[in-house]
């Protein structure tokens, strides 16, 4: 009872007491089962006595002194492995609490499943307590000896189980002390980051129609929990939309995970996503939890998801579906209630019809789609946003820069092919500049009037004056002229410092991909 008592581990307390009754050399078995979810329902032995599937018995561990060649005592996934709650000797110890005593025993019983091992290893008796803490019935520990057992006998039992219960409820409250901690830091290791990524809650600024009804979209599935999926071009705040979901939902007190899905190497992907336990892999120095779990009751934000492999998605799809996965190298299941709100620049349409992305995956993502215009579509946006950014960056020694008439026109005349990230970095890099506190942005189009020869253009297409209203022919000319130019800038240079995606003020992924889908080839270096 001692070596019991000190183990913290469940799995140690299980072996330790089956191991020790063991000792007994008339013991034949000792088994001991406890309750877990229903599954194994398709090959269980007792699958048609059981009605209720939520949970059943299982084999948890087992010892003996068994004499049949080719039987192991210590077999756990044998026939016997699973007993449904109230059926057969087993569940109804379970069900009841009630002990049970039967001696005297000659094999040929009727309740008796395999009379030929039972006359082989001489079983003279079985007994069974139940693990009881608390008023609740953990499980069942049961012996099968060769001596004729008394009441004498099963009172001891009885003081063997009382202990072991209680060892089994001590190891699990540690387990999940150790899981909570180990979550905790987890969690404080990821505040961490997000507090140096980002500050404060989610601002949107709603002047244009078209951003207004994007905030109406957000008020109406917010307070849900149904899938999300934000579609948009690079730049245009799919993860403000996200957080802003987030908080306005039942789930705000809860964290938002945030998981760039093209930032993971497809062999990192599911220890990143569901977490892995000590030594799954070279380098697993110790668990770690996943994104999933770290989710956990909040909100899970699945940034950049068309990025995610093929041979990925079917992995996702499940946790998405079923809200259960298994860290690597554990097969312990684990379930999960998180929000899912994914966002992606691609076409997810067409990604599927191209074959890249699983169809059954979109549909599940998008049950609530929300489509974010770009900047040129809202330019009632521009001047607030300016002036938003303006106010939220950090504040100099000199005179606080000023938005004036003139420059105002320069920002509403740009297209704006990066959004409102590249409105961001134009607004800090025109703070920085600023001559007397009066903002500037001359260099702006320059260079799309740069690139706008002949090369850059379609045939047919010429681009428009500036100021006028632009066709999507037009914009997408201004953008494809605007991303070769930075390309030259840049030496042909796309990843790193100096890069064009730096330059654009753009993620790498999302620059590779605009530039397949505009048919630009790279002519220099990298």
């Amino acid at each position: 009872m001692v070596a019991v008592a000190q183990n913290l581990s469940s799995s140690e307390v299980l072996r330790t007491l089956v191991t020790g009754l063991a000792e007994c050399r008339h013991l034949v078995l000792a088994r001991l089962w406890l309750f877990g979810p229903g599954d194994l329902c398709a090959s269980c032995r007792f699958a048609d006595e059981c009605k209720e599937r939520t949970r059943c018995l299982h084999l948890e561990a087992s010892a003996g002194n068994v004499t049949t060649p080719g039987v192991d005592a210590g077999n756990l996934h044998g026939a016997f492995r699973r007993f449904p709650n109230g059926h057969r000797k087993i569940g109804r110890v379970a069900a009841t609490g009630e002990a049970l005593l039967l001696s005297d025993l000659r094999g040929d019983e009727p309740w008796i499943v395999d009379r030929e091992w039972f006359r082989a290893e001489q079983v003279r008796s079985f007994a069974a307590q139940p693990l009881v803490f608390r008023g609740e019935v953990l499980g069942v520990l049961a012996v099968f000896d060769r001596q004729v057992l008394g009441d004498a006998e099963l009172a001891w039992l009885r003081i063997v189980a009382d202990h072991a219960a209680v060892s089994i409820a001590h190891a699990r409250a540690f387990a999940e002390i150790e899981r909570l901690r180990a979550r905790l830091a987890a969690e404080n290791d990821y505040l961490h980051e997000e507090v140096e990524r980002t500050h404060g809650t989610a601002v949107i600024v709603a002047e244009s129609d078209a951003t207004r009804r994007v905030v109406q979209q957000v008020r109406i599935v917010a307070p849900t929990d149904a899938t999300v999926l934000i579609t948009g071009e690079s730049g245009t705040g799919k993860e403000v939309i996200a957080r802003a979901i987030h908080e306005q939902s039942p789930r705000r007190g809860k964290p938002l995970i945030r998981v760039n899905c093209g930032a993971v190497p497809e062999a990192l992907f599911e220890s990143e996503f569901f977490g892995h336990v000590r030594g799954a892999f070279t380098g697993a120095l110790k668990d770690r939890l996943g994104r999933f779990e770290l989710a956990d009751g909040g909100t899970l934000f699945l940034d950049e998801v068309g990025e995610i492999p093929l041979a990925m998605q079917a992995k996702l799809l499940r946790v998405v579906q079923e809200r259960e996965f298994e860290r690597v190298g554990d097969g312990t299941t684990r379930r999960v209630d998180v929000r899912i709100v994914a966002a992606t620049n691609r076409d997810l349409r067409r990604e599927v019809e191209a074959g890249r992305f699983r169809q059954d995956l979109y549909y599940r993502l998008g049950v609530f789609p929300i489509e974010l215009p770009p900047l040129r579509e809202r330019v009632a946006d521009i001047a607030p946003l300016a002036e938003h950014f303006l106010r939220t960056a950090p504040r100099g020694t000199g005179r606080a820069p000023r938005l004036d008439r003139q420059a105002l026109r320069q920002l509403e005349a740009y297209s704006w092919p990066g959004n409102v990230r590249e409105l961001h970095n134009a607004m800090e890099r025109a703070r920085i500049v600023a001559v007397d506190g009066i903002l500037r942005f001359d260099g702006l189009g320059a260079p799309s009037r740069q690139a706008g020869d002949a090369k850059a253009t379609r045939p047919g297409v010429p681009l428009a004056a500036p100021g006028a209203v632009k066709t999507r022919a037009q914009l997408r000319n201004e953008e494809r002229a605007n991303l070769e130019a930075a390309l030259a800038a840049s030496g042909g240079k796309v990843f790193g410092p100096g890069g064009a995606a730096q330059l654009l003020g753009m993620k790498p992924t999302t620059l590779a991909s605009r530039l397949k889908v505009l048919g630009i080839v790279r002519r220099h270096g990298g």
